[in-house]
């Protein structure tokens, strides 16, 4: 809806809904459209803010270093911005690893966390399928509109893709409209891979929801195990049949599993008091 200057680049933001704050993070070249089956559902008990990390969508774009940390820190001078002293936070894929980093370094801003199909990353993380790797890598000649299909082939189920061609185009689409130039993929893509905060995990110390799809080959749901032993109290949670885009495919299955989970703080907060 709107733009704001922080952390020296205007950055794209939505707000939906009233109530406590949850924020959206969005992962690898993916913008705030594709959280299209969660807002409506999500803005219905939490006031929902959903933005586009620096390289995507209507943020800006500029072509320097990018870090994990500074795209946490970019997090933290919107919620500043939003005048949102706690949230809780919700990162999928790379937009995880945003939220623990942002866990990590600015654990006041922090409620609770909902990490999806991410991982911890360093060398004890299970790596992307190489036939992942090729999807995002192997792009030489292609079109823009096929290296987007290409990238959903390793992010989709093929079983869904076959059923629901329809939300695969307008993904497509979607993408096409707001198109992130290879550049700012590619320091995105470098800020993900040097993502490493195994050591730091103790740093957590707030209620989490670790949650993935059974058929992930980009980011395997052997890391959600993982991140889970690794988070004092952590809840695992794993969708059968989804892929890497699970919160998509399995839309409903996510969705549940979220209100439930940030419900259940609610309630035990209410316990706690009483």
């Amino acid at each position: 809806m709107s733009q704001v200057l922080v952390n020296g680049i205007k950055l794209y933001y939505e707000v939906h809904g009233t109530g406590e704050p949850l924020l959206l993070i969005e992962g690898l070249g993916y913008a705030s459209w594709s959280w299209f089956r969660q807002i409506e559902v999500l803005s219905n008990a939490y006031g929902v803010v959903s933005f586009d990390n620096r390289g995507v969508g209507q943020s800006d774009k500029p072509d320097i270093p990018y870090s994990i940390e500074l795209m946490a820190d970019d997090v933290a001078r919107l919620l500043d911005f939003l005048s949102i002293e706690k949230a809780h936070i919700l990162g999928v894929s790379m937009g995880g690893y945003i939220a623990q980093q942002l866990a990590i370094k600015y654990p006041q801003k922090v409620k609770s966390l909902v990490l999806g199909c991410t991982s911890f990353g360093g060398p004890q993380s299970i790596p992307l399928t190489e036939e992942a790797l090729q999807s995002m890598l192997k792009v030489e000649g292609l079109s823009a509109e096929e290296v987007i299909r290409q990238g959903l082939k390793a992010a989709i189920t093929p079983k869904f893709i076959s059923a629901y061609p329809e939300v695969v185009d307008q993904l497509v689409a979607w993408r096409l409209d707001n198109p992130t130039p290879r550049y700012a993929w590619e320091r995105q893509f470098a800020a993900a891979r040097a993502f490493n905060v195994e050591t730091q995990l103790n740093k957590i110390n707030v209620p989490t929801l670790v949650i993935t799809g059974s058929e992930d080959i980009v980011v395997p749901p052997q890391n959600s195990s993982l991140l889970a032993e690794r988070i004092s109290g952590a809840h695992l949670v794993i969708i059968p049949g989804g892929g890497h885009l699970f919160f998509i495919e399995k839309a409903e299955e996510f969705n549940c599993a979220v209100l439930e989970f940030l419900k259940g703080i609610g309630q035990s907060k209410k316990t706690r008091n009483a």
